[in-house]
């Protein structure tokens, strides 16, 4: 079977040996491939510069996830060994320090970035500056952790308009019953839910806006204790 010089992405065929095409084609895999699996960025980028390869992809939900790159068994045992070796030396080492420290301290600085836009976002009077702080500190915790998949991760959108969604994604699930709520297996309907209680949350953070004192069984501050 000859292989193309162009970079074809598939899905998972049927069987292991094989790929499923976008006009739904099933083809097998050139004799002497191997699927080298994700998880380690620079083999595989490295893999994908050597020659012929095919990229496996499948989507679930609204994500793609990578399942991994077909390629040559001998060049992906080639760079491997190269891999392996440069990653032995001190200097490596070295270096992925320096990118460890540099990646914790540009992740530092977004946490509290991003606390900061949450806490512009509620804008809560004076007098709940307290639970502010507290509510701000509990959406950045949550969603901004490196490969949390939040929207707090995303940079489609302004970084203003992720601590709103944020915030009312945690409130969704800390200040409603939304995780144990019966919700029909109708097209559209979770998504209906979803509004109403962005809604209700809108509301609530509204009050704290607009008024000087809350009662004390305000699901927020139930939440916020707990």
């Amino acid at each position: 079977m000859s292989v193309e010089k162009s970079t074809p992405t598939f899905t998972p065929g049927p069987t292991p040996h094989s790929v499923r095409a976008g006009d739904g084609r099933i083809l097998t895999i050139p004799e002497g491939w191997e699927l080298l699996p994700p998880g380690d960025a620079g083999l595989t980028r490295r893999v994908k510069l050597a020659g012929d390869h095919w990229i496996v992809q499948e989507k679930q939900g609204r994500r793609v996830f990578s399942r991994g790159v077909w390629a040559s068994a001998a060049t992906i045992a080639r760079i491997r060994a190269e891999l392996d070796a440069e990653r032995s030396t001190a200097q490596y080492a070295k270096r992925k320090e320096s990118d460890a420290n540099r990646r914790d301290r540009a992740q530092a600085e977004y946490v509290e970035d991003f606390f900061g836009a949450v806490v512009s976002f509620l804008a809560f009077l004076p007098e709940h500056a307290d639970l502010a702080d507290r509510l701000a500190r509990a959406v950045a915790d949550h969603a901004t952790p490196v490969g949390s998949g939040t929207v707090a991760r995303t940079k489609r959108i302004p970084v203003e308009e992720r601590a709103e969604a944020a915030v009312i994604a945690w409130m969704r699930h800390q200040t409603t019953a939304y995780d144990s709520m019966p919700i029909p297996k109708i097209k559209g309907k979770r998504r209906e839910v979803r509004r109403q209680l962005a809604q209700r949350s809108q509301e609530l953070l509204a009050r704290y806006r607009r008024e000087q004192s809350a009662p004390d069984d305000c699901s927020l501050k139930k939440a916020l204790a707990m």
